[in-house]
């Protein structure tokens, strides 16, 4: 049996995302140069809120994307049947900033295979990473720009992330194996 704790609530989940989107519009000052792109699958319905956050503070819609990088995994060979989902970018990526947002950011692979898939749609002048939670377990060189809160996490652990759209309401837990 896995014991299970809530480390994110729904009022604290917005409050990371509001913070997140601050971020980003502090640091993006071109924001017409921006472009959001969700990970499959959380990462999707995270872009798609930071990017109502963004329209607020910078006072027209930003660009939204959605981005599958099963094909680009390293651990392609060890699901044999990998489960694939959209990918749709709203213009030509080149000479723009792409925000990845992701659920939760652990190994580093994940994002390593989102940016090689992003290099099959054109040349980001610069690619900046936000995530929901982050595990603190890199295998790879790999760091969060924006972050709505850090959790250190043993391997024995795990992170599931519940969002409205998918679970009916919004809550982070962290789970024992």
């Amino acid at each position: 049996m896995s014991a299970s704790k809530l480390i994110l609530n729904d009022s604290e989940i917005q409050r990371a995302m509001a913070r997140i989107a601050h971020e980003v519009a502090e640091r993006n000052g071109q924001s017409l140069d921006v472009i959001l792109v969700g990970i499959q699958r959380g990462g999707v319905h995270l872009a798609d809120r930071l990017a109502e956050f963004l329209a607020d503070i910078w006072g027209h819609p930003v660009p939204l994307g959605s981005l599958d990088v099963t094909m680009h995994r390293d651990d392609l060979g060890v699901n044999l049947t990998p489960e694939m989902q959209p990918t749709n970018l709203p213009c030509d990526i080149t000479g723009k900033t792409v925000v990845l947002v992701d659920d939760v950011l652990y190994s580093g692979r994940t994002t390593r295979a989102a940016m090689d898939a992003l290099n099959d749609f054109g040349r980001p002048r610069s690619i900046q990473l936000a995530v929901l939670v982050d595990r603190e377990q890199r295998e790879l060189p790999i760091t969060a720009d924006y972050i709505g809160k850090t959790i250190p996490t043993s391997h024995k652990e795990r992170v599931d992330v519940h969002l409205a759209k998918e679970a009916g309401a919004d809550a982070v837990y962290l789970k024992s194996l």
